[in-house]
């Protein structure tokens, strides 16, 4: 369906893998200033769209490739696309952002956004320009790795594609587009699942603008202030995600032994400044990125993507690892077999946990790493024991136990962040609606360890106010398009310069710890607000892009909607409150024994989650608030 706005290119495809017709999928324009595009949109159309209790691996289930409004816009770290589908893991809404081309491409072929339906009976692929669409024979693709069967396509195009891991339809395998991954939710296997081997796209059109000088000198004003931001400028460029790691496990919140701890004595030796010192290449960054926090290193002889903080930390402390070269030659094998290095990382670690209680036998223990090869490759293939290790932590520990010390969250292995000394992380973990993410869970550690001025970690006070918040951002970040790292830069460059032990960092530690009701309150007024806040660019630069009356208040709103249509998915799959939950090891074991607020208080968060959510006390999004989102046809819905 056409539109009004600049900024969409106004088409969506719908390729069916079992009749092979291509047809079109109408998106109104009300939807767009509703969910904005991405994962926000795409949630809506599987709601709408995919039958309740549908197989994410039957000709039945769907997947979306989808874009937001900003991606190729010329507009900072936008290159970010999302792919959304039911996840074969969780059951659940599945959702992955990816960086690279990809996503620009399909814009610039004239698509918003592709459907794919139905299997094929043979492998295929979806060739994608702006005169055509064609499924393609991929039979000579299929058992190649990611860089063989990108290699043997249109280099030029944008491309994403499975691996061994797909085609065997682990359960979270990844997609991969150049040297990035769609990693989370088993998306790959779903791929897998329809014969489907890769989608390329490649085109030329231009990309339509409202206000282009406008645009132009917003964009401008964003990328100066994200060079001369101490993170987005200095930090992350430098050292990457990485550089988490030293800061988290001073914290005792860098996961190790299976998140039996927090601090990993050998934590320097697997630390963005050893990757920096001993195996970075250079940097490297998507398109219209000028923080290019990316990693290249030399692996086998040739330069490739370097670990990010997840593997870094999953790979490493929590199996007992410092062999920092190790991890990054694992990474590049992941990469190339297709496979979310933080579901494996966890898998693995829990498989070794289980063999040092003497309920699994194996040959994996904690600090030997001469195996992880081996095992990483019989994961992809479903080999011997990689055939269990291929179905995550959740269904092992339902065939082996130790579901106390199973790591995950709704059947999503978790992230690289402790959550014992990190409570409104470990909210965010046990809300999020894909599972174990720390994307969907808010990303709270920001304001627990991460960043320049911090809040008490450990309490639970004012934590759920400021977990809705950032979960309610995030959504509508990455349903603009943009990379998270953009939020980076919201917090005032000068309080990176504030001292941490001084009466000054107290001061702000303080009144963050005691602000729930002012970002409850804010949550509440600010989607009626028009106003554009200086120091949050986005929403100036999509209103001068779309042309679309885009605010904060109303950027916000769309965010909110995205994850409560998001929750809505998982009620209709089945979902109750009882799945907002963590193991036992977190909420129930202190991580230090001295200390026994070092764990996730949830019962003391969750009822003022829900009520600040406008939730009912069993998690329901309520009739009220779904009016007030404008959702009011999903009162009744399914």
């Amino acid at each position: 369906m056409p539109t009004k706005y600049k900024g969409y290119m106004g088409d969506m495809l719908v390729v069916d893998l079992s009749t092979r017709e291509v047809s079109h999928f109408d998106v109104s324009d009300q939807d767009r200033e509703m969910f904005l595009g991405g994962k926000g949109l795409a949630a809506k159309i599987l709601f709408d769209t995919l039958p309740t209790g549908t197989d994410p691996l039957s000709e039945k289930a769907i997947m979306i490739f989808n874009t937001g409004p900003l991606n190729g816009s010329g507009a900072p770290c936008t290159s970010r696309f999302n792919i959304s589908g039911k996840s074969p893991l969780t059951g659940g809404i599945g959702s992955s952002n990816c960086g690279g081309n990809f996503g620009v491409q399909l814009k610039r072929s004239g698509y918003d956004g592709l459907i794919v339906k139905g299997k094929s009976d043979t492998p295929v692929y979806i060739d994608i320009t702006e005169d055509s669409v064609e499924i393609k024979d991929a039979t000579h693709l299929w058992g190649k790795n990611t860089e063989e069967t990108q290699e043997a396509l249109d280099t030029k195009a944008g491309i994403v594609c499975i691996g061994p891991a797909g085609e065997n339809k682990v359960l979270y395998a990844a997609i991969i587009s150049g040297e990035r991954a769609a990693g989370r939710c088993g998306l790959g296997a779903v791929m897998g699942s329809k014969n489907l081997k890769a989608v390329q796209a490649k085109g030329k059109k231009k990309i339509p603008v409202h206000d282009p000088e406008g645009f132009k000198a917003a964009v401008k004003a964003w990328v100066e202030k994200l060079k001369a931001h101490p993170i987005t400028g200095d930090i992350v460029p430098k050292y990457g995600t990485g550089n988490f790691l030293n800061k988290l496990n001073v914290a005792n919140g860098l996961p190790t032994a299976n998140f039996s701890r927090g601090h990993f004595e050998d934590g320097e030796m697997i630390s963005a400044e050893a990757l920096s010192e001993h195996h970075l290449v250079k940097n490297m960054g998507c398109v219209s990125c000028p923080i290019r926090c990316g990693r290249v290193v030399n692996v086998g002889g040739k330069d490739v993507k370097g670990p990010e903080f997840e593997t870094m930390g999953l790979f490493g402390s929590n199996i007992l690892n410092n062999n920092l070269g190790a991890i990054c030659e694992w990474n590049r094998q992941m990469d190339l077999l297709g496979l979310d290095t933080i579901s494996a990382g966890n898998t693995i670690a829990f498989a070794m946990e289980l063999t040092q209680r003497g309920l699994l036998e194996s040959d994996l223990e904690f600090g030997k790493i001469d195996n992880i090869a081996q095992t990483l490759d019989d994961i992809a293939h479903r080999r011997g024991l990689g055939n269990e290790l291929a179905d995550g932590v959740k269904r092992l520990s339902e065939k082996y136990g130790g579901k106390d010390f199973a790591i995950h969250a709704k059947g999503l292995e978790i992230a690289s962040y402790e959550p014992r000394v990190s409570a409104g992380m470990g909210l965010g973990y046990a809300t999020a609606n894909r599972g174990g993410c720390h994307i969907n869970a808010g990303y709270m550690v920001f304001f627990e360890h991460l960043g320049p001025v911090t809040m008490d970690p450990l309490t639970p006070k004012s934590k759920y106010s400021w977990t809705i918040f950032q979960q309610n951002t995030m959504e509508a970040v990455s349903s603009s398009g943009n990379c998270i790292f953009t939020t980076y830069a919201v917090i005032p460059g000068a309080a990176s310069k504030v001292d941490p032990s001084s009466t000054l960092a107290s001061v702000i530690s303080k009144v963050l710890t005691n602000s729930g009701a002012a970002i409850s309150m804010t949550n509440k007024i600010v989607p009626s607000i028009p106003i554009h806040v200086p120091d949050i660019p986005h929403t100036n630069v999509i209103s001068k892009l779309t042309g679309m009356k885009m605010h904060l208040g109303n950027w916000l709103a769309a965010g909110e909607r995205g994850y409560t249509i998001e929750r809505l998915f998982n009620l209709s799959e089945g979902f109750t409150a009882a799945d907002d939950t963590l193991p036992a090891r977190l909420t129930k074991t202190a991580q230090d024994p001295n200390k026994p607020n070092t764990k996730v208080p949830l019962a003391a968060m969750l009822p003022q989650y829900y009520s600040g959510r406008g939730w009912d006390k069993n998690g329901i999004p309520t009739a009220g608030r779904l009016r007030r989102l404008g959702l009011d046809k999903y009162i009744t819905a399914k």
